[in-house]
């Protein structure tokens, strides 16, 4: 028998991951994986188990009343858990905490299996999932908390590397005297890290239309996620991603970019380098480079992943110039803790 994976993404920004059985609700799938999504009649009436269905395919049949969820409602994509039969994987946002559903996030532990420097900017950092645990289920772009050995503190890591592999990846920032790059220059292979997640809102939907990703310095982080995703899927979508850092030695792991040029019919780029002084061809900011035929005639879906300053740039950028993108997700941060998930 068939099933799907149903993620339940929770007002607090954690992610928890359901199976659901063929012909199976997904409010009785959450139960049975010990999760209290808000119920009071399971039968279609009261509406107190309305979510917001993000993608995917299901079926609501015919056994609930107006009053609990309208034809306008379900066409804006709006569902009751107490009636929602998945016919393929879902994302569905759920509008209360996870602590108010009795749920957590995830733990698990994971061992260094290599650490790279590039240059004095970034770090990757590989970590491999033990073998008796069940591989890290997320969505692509999502991130998770790792505890700094020693310290007492954690930091925030979007995965570089796509859902299910059991080899993990985090491009991080090389910060002199910060916690994490101090640990990081004393790992040795086998060392161990715990991890907490999958959270955050920023992930990538549906691929319906052309996608313009705007990456910001170790930004570029979850959109190697989604681009290994993209790549599996034989995408054949118009991607176009602008890759802008603060110096040359700042620009990492291009060759990556280069190869899912090579596998994406579809997938260009381009490098901005702000330094004024610097010799690349491209100096400025990213939105003097942003591509006129998608953003004009592509609408698109954009994903921008940065610090605060970018992030403001490229909204005002788009309020200016009138741009009104299908769909606009994006994710500040700070080198050291994420400031705001919005989608």
């Amino acid at each position: 028998m068939s099933s799907y994976r149903i993620a339940l993404n929770f007002e607090d920004g954690v992610t928890r991951f359901v199976e659901c059985k063929a012909g199976e609700k997904v409010l009785d799938a959450a139960y049975r994986s010990r999760i209290n999504l808000p119920m009071d009649c399971s039968d279609g009436v009261c509406g107190t188990c309305k979510c917001r269905a993000e993608s995917g395919e299901y079926d609501l049949g015919n056994d609930y009343i107006d009053e609990a969820l309208t034809e306008d409602e379900a066409a804006q994509g709006l569902v009751l858990t107490c009636q929602m039969i998945p016919s393929s994987d879902c994302v569905i946002n759920v509008p209360v905490s996870s602590v108010a559903c009795k749920t957590e996030q995830q733990a698990f532990i994971a061992t260094v299996a290599q650490v790279t420097l590039h240059n004095d900017a970034a770090i990757m950092l590989e970590l491999d999932v033990d073998t008796a645990a069940p591989a890290p289920v997320f969505l692509s772009g999502q991130y998770v908390n790792i505890d700094v050995p020693g310290s007492g503190q954690s930091r925030s890591y979007s995965f570089s590397s796509a859902p299910g592999d059991r080899r993990i990846s985090f491009l991080i920032k090389r910060i002199p005297g910060g916690v994490m790059s101090g640990w990081l220059a004393r790992a040795k292979p086998g060392d161990k890290l715990n991890l907490t997640g999958p959270l955050g809102t920023f992930y990538l939907r549906d691929v319906h239309r052309p996608l313009l990703l705007l990456a910001g310095g170790t930004g570029l982080a979850p959109f190697l996620s989604m681009l290994e995703v993209l790549a599996r899927a034989n995408s054949q979508q118009k991607i176009h991603l602008i890759y802008g850092v603060t110096r040359d030695l700042d620009l990492v792991l291009v060759e990556a970019l280069e190869a899912y040029a090579a596998q994406l019919p579809g997938f260009s780029y381009t490098t901005v380098v702000a330094d004024a002084a610097s010799s690349h061809p491209r100096k400025g900011w990213v939105t003097q480079y942003m591509p006129e035929d998608i953003i004009r005639d592509g609408h698109p879906d954009v994903y921008l992943c940065g610090p605060p300053p970018m992030v403001d740039a490229v909204r005002t950028y788009f309020d200016t110039n009138g741009v009104v993108p299908n769909s606009f997700h994006y994710e500040k941060f700070t080198p050291n803790v994420a400031l705001k998930k919005s989608a």
